[in-house]
C-alpha cells in the first residue's frame, strides 16, 4: 500500500479540495499519512496570491524531498495553473496539474513512479489554458479539523486589477442547490457540528453552464433546513453581493451564525475604482450599519490591501479613518504585490515596499484595537462554544456563533462539543476566558 501526504497552503476553498483529493486516494487503496511519515507520494496544493505564496511551494517542495528523496511530487493549485513551467523546473517536482486536471490526478499520473535521479527527465506538465476549466467538482475537508469547510463554487468573473484569481480558477460556476444539500447532508451524518460554505466568490453562486440558474439566498434558506448540522458560517463573501435579504435571513435563522467576511480592500472611492471593485465604501457603510442594526453582537472581518499603485498617503488615512470609525471586529490586512499579467501591476506610482510595510503595520495595530473591543463588548454574556482539538499548556480553545475564540482549562471530554459558558474575562493573550468557578450551562 503506497503511502501519500498532502499540503495545502492557502484559502478555505483549497482545504475542501485537497480533502476531498485525499478521499479520492483513499477510495483507490492508499493510505494517508502525515506529510513526516515518510510518504511515497507528495501532493502539494498550491496558492498564488503573493509571491510570498510561491516562495512557501518551493520551501514545501524541498522539505519533502528532505523527508523522502524518493517521495513522487506532484504540484497542484493556484499556482500550479498560473505558472506550469515555473514549478516544474523546481529540481524534485515530478507533475504540475493545472485547474482541469486536478481532480483527475489518479488517472492522469498512473503509477506515480520516480524518475530516477540520475536520468535526467523533465517534469511532467498537464496543464490546460485556463478556459478549459469550466466543470465544478464538489469538494469538502473533512478529518482534518472540528469544522468543514464545504466548497459551493468556484471561479470568478469579477477581474480585480489586481487579482490573478480569474486566471488560475477560471470563469464563476457553482454546484446545484440539490447537489450542495445532498453534500450537507452527508457532512452531517458525521460527527461534525459546523460547516463554512466556502467559494471563490460565494455571493456569485447559482450559475451553471454560463447561466444563472439559482441564488445565494436560496442556497443559505435550504442549508437551514438541513438537520444534523449545528452551525453554518458563511466564508468570504463581496459587499455587493451581501444583500439585505440575505443579511435579514441570516438574523433570525435556526443554524447560520452571526458572523460575515466582507471584503472591503480600500476605503478611498478612488483606489476602489482603480482595483475595479463594484461598490464604493457608501455601500459598504451600509451593509455594516443593516448587519449591526440587526445583529448587534455580529462579527464583522475585513479584508484591506494596503500600498497598491497610486495609494498616496491621505488615501491610506482616508482607509485608516473609515475603518477606525466602522463597527467591524477584525481585519485581515494584505500589503500588496505585483502580479503578473494583472492590470494593476502596468500602473504607475508604484508605493514604495517600506511604505507599504509601515500602513500594513498601521492597520495591524488597529486591527488588535478593534477586536479587542469587540471581545470587551461581550464580557457578561452567554453565548456557545464550539470546542476544538486544540490545546496549549493544558488549556484548551474553541470559538462562539459571533467567533470569539474562547479559551478554557482542558477536558478531552469537551473536544467537538457545543457548550453554552458566561463570558466572564479577557486574559493578557486577548483570549476570553471561562472562570474555573462558573460550570457549563445547561437550558
Amino acid at each position: 500500500m503506497k503511502k501519500v501526504a498532502f499540503y495545502t497552503l492557502g484559502c478555505k476553498l483549497n482545504f475542501s479540495e485537497t480533502s476531498t483529493i485525499g478521499r479520492q486516494f483513499e477510495e483507490r487503496g492508499f493510505q494517508k499519512v502525515d506529510f513526516s511519515d515518510q510518504p511515497d507520494i507528495f501532493i502539494i496544493n498550491t496558492c498564488s496570491v503573493t509571491d510570498n505564496a510561491d516562495k512557501k511551494c518551493r520551501k514545501i517542495v524541498r522539505e519533502a524531498q528532505s523527508i523522502n528523496p524518493n517521495g513522487y511530487i506532484a504540484i497542484i493549485g493556484c499556482y500550479a495553473q498560473l505558472k506550469p513551467q515555473e514549478i516544474a523546473d523546481i529540481p524534485g517536482v515530478d507533475a504540475v496539474l493545472g485547474a482541469a486536471e486536478k481532480f483527475q490526478l489518479l488517472d492522469l499520473l498512473g503509477t506515480f513512479r520516480k524518475t530516477p535521479q540520475e536520468v535526467s527527465q523533465p517534469a511532467k506538465v498537464l496543464a490546460s489554458e485556463i478556459t478549459e476549466a469550466t466543470a465544478f467538482n464538489n469538494a469538502y475537508s473533512y478529518g482534518d479539523r472540528t469544522r468543514t469547510f464545504l466548497k459551493v463554487q468556484d471561479g470568478c468573473n469579477y477581474n480585480c486589477s489586481f487579482c490573478t484569481i480569474p486566471l488560475a480558477r477560471g470563469k464563476s460556476r457553482s454546484d446545484s442547490i440539490a447537489n450542495i444539500i445532498a453534500s450537507a447532508r452527508e457532512i452531517a451524518a458525521t460527527d461534525i457540528k459546523e460547516v463554512v460554505i466556502t467559494g471563490v466568490n460565494i455571493g456569485d453562486f447559482g450559475i451553471q453552464e454560463g447561466r444563472r440558474q439559482e441564488r445565494f439566498i436560496d442556497l443559505v434558506q435550504a442549508l437551514d433546513e438541513v438537520e444534523g448540522i449545528e452551525r453554518f458560517r458563511i466564508s468570504s463573501i463581496e459587499p455587493n453581493l451581501l444583500s439585505n435579504d440575505v443579511i435579514a435571513f441570516v438574523a433570525q435563522s435556526k443554524r447560520f451564525v452571526p458572523h460575515f467576511h466582507i471584503p472591503l480592500q480600500s476605503g478611498s472611492n478612488e483606489i476602489l475604482k482603480g482595483m475595479y471593485r463594484r461598490y464604493q465604501r457608501e455601500l459598504y457603510a451600509e451593509r455594516v450599519a443593516s448587519i449591526k442594526s440587526l445583529m448587534p453582537h455580529c462579527c464583522i472581518g475585513v479584508d484591506v490591501i494596503v500600498g497598491f499603485p497610486g495609494e498616496t498617503e491621505e488615501h491610506f488615512l482616508e482607509t485608516y479613518k473609515f475603518l477606525n470609525e466602522l463597527p467591524v471586529s477584525y481585519l485581515h490586512v494584505f500589503t500588496y504585490s505585483e502580479r503578473a499579467n494583472t492590470p494593476a501591476a502596468e500602473l504607475a506610482n508604484s508605493v514604495p515596499m517600506k511604505e507599504r510595510n509601515r500602513r500594513s503595520r498601521m492597520l495591524r495595530s488597529l486591527s488588535e484595537k478593534k477586536k479587542r473591543f469587540f471581545y470587551e463588548e461581550n464580557l457578561g454574556r452567554e453565548a456557545t462554544v464550539l470546542f476544538e482539538d486544540d490545546v496549549e499548556e493544558g488549556m484548551m480553545h474553541g470559538f462562539t456563533e459571533n467567533y470569539v475564540r474562547v479559551t478554557a482549562k482542558y477536558d478531552p471530554m469537551l473536544i467537538n462539543e457545543l457548550k453554552t459558558v458566561q463570558l466572564t474575562a479577557l486574559n493578557s493573550k486577548g483570549l476570553m476566558e471561562v472562570a474555573e468557578t462558573t460550570e457549563f450551562i445547561t437550558h
